[in-house]
Order: C-alpha cells, then sequence, then structure tokens
C-alpha cells in the first residue's frame, strides 16, 4: 500500500531535483592523492578509483569533504578518483542481494545497478540484515559518519492536544493514542524498506510487549499499516497543509521518522510545523556505518581507509553533517544543527542495550517484526503443508534431542501467532500411504482463522510422524491444483511446506514441473514456499519449483533454529497481487 499523495515539487525546486538526479547518475568524480601536492584524476594515468554510495542527506558532505582530501592529502602514494553517489540503502541492499544470491524482505535484488567499493548505509542494521541472509558477505565496517535519531513525529497541534509541552509524553501516551483515538492517523514507511521506520517499529513493539492489553503489538501493526508508504517522501507528503482543523482532521497525525527530516520538514516553514518526540528508552539511531564491501582490492580498501580516516577527523566535515541536518558519530549536535524543541543534546543508549553510537540490533527480532508487519500488510490465502515422513523423527541434537517434527511444529506454531484473523489458513500432512494410500490427509480446511485458529493449533499439536516415506511432489501438485482453483483477489495466495527434503517420490520432478506449469493461470498467481530442515535437504529440487511458481526455498541447516528461518520465509513473500 502506497501512500495516497505525492509531492509536488515547485518549479525551482524540481529543476534542482533534476540537477541533483543528473549528478547522481553522472557521479562527481575528484582526484585525491596520498602524496605531496595536488593531483586531479585528469592528471593521473591510473588512479585507483573509489565508488561510495551513500544516502542523499549525507551524500552532499561526503562529496565535499573528498574533493577537500585532494588538496590537503600529503604523503607518498596512489592517487584516487573517488565517486560519491546519492544511493538509497534499499537500492546498494538489492545490488548486494544479487550479487551474493539471496533476497532481503522489500528489496529483492537489482538487476542493473552495481555494488560499490564503499557502502555508507544509513543504518547498520542493512549490514545486518544482509550478513545473516549471507553469513559470507565478509565487509569491513570501519565504524560510524554520523548519526541521527529515530523520533516520532507529530504535527504540532496534535501534540499539544496530548499535553507536549508541558507533559512529556510516554510509550504508553503514545500507545494509547494510536490504537483507541480514531481521530489520529497514524502511518510509517515500509520498515523492510526504510531503517528509521524498522528501528521505531522495534520500539514500538518492545513497549507493547509491555502493555498489559494482550493484542497491543498487532493493534499497533495495524494502526501503522492503514496508512503506509513505499517512499519517505510520500509519507511526508500527507502531512496537514494547513492548520485549518478539518485538514488537521483528514492528515497524517503521528509517524515515525529520523530527526533529520523533521529538521529539513520545518526548515520549509510550514504552516503546521512537526513536533519531535524523543521517547524513553529510545529507537536505535540511524547511524551512517562507513563499510568496505568485499569485492574491493587491497588499493581500493586501502584508499577507502584513508578517507574513512579524513573523514572522522575532519572539522569541516562535522559542520557540514549539522548543515545537512545529521549529529556527529557520537550523537553530540555539530555546529550550525538547529535541533526540534526538547531534543537531548546526546542521542541517549537505545532500547535495546546497545551503546548510542553502535547499537546492539537482534536480527532475530528484525525478522519477527518483518514477518508480523508482511502478515498485516499482506493478508493471505494459505495452505499449509506439515511433512509427516518417517524422517521427520530424527532427532535434533542441537535441541535437546526433539524430533524434527516437533521443532518445525514449534514454529508454525509461533508463525500462527502472528497471522491476524482475516488469513484464511488450512492444514495438510503428506506422507506415502496416508488415508488408503493417498498421499495427503486434511486436518483443517482453507478457512478464516476467526473462525478456526483452535482448530489449526490444535490439529499442529497432534500432528506425529507417520511409518510411510515421503510423497511430496504430489501433495504439491493436489496442494496448488486446490488452490488455484479457490484463488481469491487482494491476497497473497501461498502454499507454505515444511519439510525435510525430497524422498522416494512417486512422480519425478520433470513431471511435477510439466505438471505446475500447466496448472499455471497469470490471472490466478500462486506461489510456494517451501522451509527446509537439516543439512541433508537438497535446495536444487525445490528451487526448481519456485522458479516455476515463484515463492523461495529457505533452509534451516540446523533445525533448531528452523523458528527464525521460518519467519524470514514469511517476511519474504510476495506483494498482495492486484
Amino acid at each position: 500500500m502506497t501512500g495516497r499523495h505525492r509531492r509536488h515539487l515547485k518549479p525551482a525546486a524540481r529543476f534542482a531535483a533534476i540537477v541533483a538526479g543528473a549528478l547522481a547518475v553522472a557521479g562527481v568524480v575528484v582526484g585525491v592523492r596520498t602524496g605531496v601536492g595536488r593531483v586531479d584524476a585528469a592528471t593521473c594515468s591510473t588512479p585507483v578509483r573509489l565508488t561510495v554510495a551513500a544516502p542523499q542527506e549525507i551524500a552532499p558532505a561526503l562529496r565535499t569533504t573528498a574533493a577537500e582530501w585532494t588538496r590537503t592529502t600529503a604523503g607518498k602514494g596512489r592517487c584516487v578518483a573517488v565517486d560519491v553517489q546519492d544511493r538509497s540503502a534499499p537500492d546498494v541492499a538489492a545490488a548486494v542481494s544479487r550479487e551474493q544470491g539471496v533476497t532481503l524482505a522489500g528489496v529483492g535484488t537489482a538487476q542493473a545497478a552495481t555494488v560499490p567499493d564503499v557502502w555508507v548505509a544509513d543504518s547498520a542494521s542493512w549490514l545486518l540484515r544482509l550478513r545473516a541472509a549471507a553469513p559470507a558477505f565478509a565487509f569491513t565496517e570501519d565504524g560510524s559518519l554520523a548519526q541521527s535519531p529515530v523520533v516520532v513525529a507529530m504535527p504540532e497541534p496534535v501534540a499539544k492536544d496530548l499535553g507536549w509541552p508541558r507533559k512529556q509524553l510516554t510509550y504508553a501516551d503514545l500507545l494509547r493514542t494510536m490504537t483507541t483515538d480514531t481521530s489520529v492517523r497514524a502511518g510509517t514507511v515500509d520498515p523492510s524498506r526504510d531503517a528509521a521506520a524498522l528501528s521505531g517499529l522495534l520500539a514500538l513493539n518492545a513497549a507493547a510487549a509491555r502493555q498489559p492489553r494482550a493484542d497491543a503489538a498487532g493493534a499497533v501493526l495495524r494502526a501503522l499499516a492503514t496508512d503506509a508508504s513505499t517512499l519517505r517522501e510520500d509519507l511526508m507528503a500527507q502531512l496537514p497543509q494547513s492548520d485549518d482543523p478539518g485538514t488537521l482532521a483528514g492528515s497524517l497525525g503521528l509517524a515515525v521518522m529520523p530527526e533529520h527530516d523533521v529538521i529539513a520538514y520545518n526548515s520549509d516553514k510550514p504552516a503546521v510545523p512537526l513536533t519531535a518526540l524523543y521517547l524513553t528508552p529510545s529507537a536505535a539511531p540511524l547511524d551512517y556505518p562507513f563499510a568496505v564491501l568485499p569485492d574491493a582490492d587491497a588499493d581500493h580498501a586501502d584508499a577507502a581507509h584513508r578517507l574513512y580516516e579524513h573523514l572522522t577527523q575532519s572539522p569541516a566535515f562535522r559542520d557540514r553533517l549539522g548543515a545537512a541536518g545529521l549529529r556527529s558519530p557520537d550523537g553530540t549536535i555539530p555546529t550550525g544543527l538547529q535541533t526540534p524543541t526538547g531534543a537531548p543534546r546526546a542521542t541517549p543508549p537505545p532500547a535495546d542495550g546497545g551503546s548510542a553510537a553502535s547499537p546492539k540490533v537482534d536480527d532475530a527480532a528484525i525478522n519477527r517484526t518483518l514477518a508480523a508487519w508482511s502478515a498485516v500488510v499482506a493478508p493471505a490465502r494459505a495452505l499449509a503443508v506439515v511433512d509427516a515422513s518417517r524422517s521427520m523423527s530424527t532427532p535434533v541434537p542441537s535441541a535437546r534431542n526433539a524430533s524434527r517434527m516437533q521443532v518445525a511444529l514449534s514454529a508454525a506454531k509461533g508463525g500462527l501467532k502472528l497471522f491476524g484473523d482475516d488469513w484464511q489458513l488450512g492444514l495438510w500432512i503428506s506422507a506415502a500411504g496416508l488415508d488408503a494410500g493417498g498421499n495427503h490427509r486434511e486436518l483443517v480446511g482453507i478457512g478464516p482463522l476467526r473462525d478456526n485458529r483452535g482448530s489449526v493449533a490444535a490439529a499442529l499439536g497432534a500432528v506425529r510422524p507417520s511409518g510411510g516415506d515421503g510423497a511430496l511432489y504430489r501433495t504439491i501438485v493436489d496442494g496448488y491444483r486446490q488452490l488455484r482453483d479457490g484463488w481469491q483477489p487482494g491476497r497473497v495466495n501461498s502454499l507454505i511446506v515444511l519439510t525435510d527434503g525430497v524422498g522416494d517420490e512417486e512422480i519425478s520432478l520433470p513431471d511435477l514441473l510439466r505438471q505446475l506449469k500447466g496448472l499455471q493461470s497469470a490471472d490466478r498467481p500462486v506461489q510456494i514456499i517451501i522451509v527446509g530442515l537439516g543439512d541433508a535437504v537438497d535446495r536444487q529440487p525445490l528451487e526448481q519449483i519456485t522458479d516455476v511458481t515463484g515463492g523461495g526455498v529457505f533452509v534451516a541447516e540446523d533445525p533448531a533454529q528452523i523458528e527464525a528461518v521460518f519467519l524470514q520465509a514469511l517476511s519474504l513473500r510476495t506483494a498482495t497481487p492486484r
């Protein structure tokens, strides 16, 4: 779901944006040398060409400071051409994902975008997500270049109605407003694409978990999802354009965003300025890590590290951060930065116990949060198939010798808690020889969870491995056919399979793929999500299946980690079809 309004730029601003975009595409190249005197890229025959990708709020400060490095660097060494590119974090993450052969929720894989030598993402959470998805992603992180606290922004009249600034608003006040006050519209950017939105959602979820209301976290997600946007610019465009009571009532009244966005918005002297709420404990701030990516050779890596040293030691760079609405890496306020009313002089430690400069973010919490978000914004009509073949009784030493079946069902029960009542879900088990020679048994027919949640939970608790072999292929065909025949618009129609791999199948893989291609309908797409358990799972045949139908294969080589993998699979479901 995208924002309903789009910002319209004035002619001068539109021209500036076009020029900035052209410069970003072409790249602004400056020559730098670790030698004596000034050296331009044009006078150097073989410079080290260093590409640096950074978000638009910090890229100009990086570009200007790199140009200064050209004029001030001393010593001997090889000259460097630095190309600072304005690139969003999702764009770079998609390019890296493609190179690493993985997929991140919300970004997919870029077909044309290139991977830079240095990536200054707006948040270390991007690096954490990529490292979790691709453990071999061996980048070098030098440290943080800047900070921007993640705040809750409100139009000033809305904040005053809640008692600000006389009263210091708390998470309890905020959650109550979001979930019970129908006059205040809450919104967010898609947290799978926006690090500030993800940070704020993690903090809100932690606060909701401390509330007595059992479904507080779900209520927060539903409130934010009602006015979710794909781009931060779209979210900002929904803010009130006048202080007329009617306009205020129909506009966005609450949103999570970085401090620098509030500063930039208020600098334009809007009719209704924004208030920034700095809640305690704070959300993890945007921290702009300087990361040298794995493909950089020794010369590029050396040039990158020298550039980082100059940036962190340059008073002029810190001043430029202030002019861009950003804080110093330690969270303090540089010269020239005019922070919103009530802003702390330094960024406080985040809620998770990490330091302000290097917040500790849990990738399991991220997967859980993004899976819950996906469950809310993309409700499904899904059929879950649990492999009940004899191999599922194999003990898992890392899970205190619980069987593969037990750890799989534990993950499924955890996922069930994320699904809203508007989900439609059914449950099958699969093994050869079930029900007089059949390959599967229906435990719960597909229906709304508001009606059959208890039945699904009870059926999951009663599932046991059978004495038969696997019958996965034929079950996939039957399940796919049922979902296609009962396909519903406005939902993600999915077949979710939990298995420890392909066994002695009744039909061949080529026959399975042929049948699936014959069942496909462009007007009624059905995706298949396969979650594998154990290091013996052969991904190749499973990936051939999902290559035909869409979806994905997710393998927990250690079955004890199945819950995290299952949540990752849920978070990567495709968007609701139109």
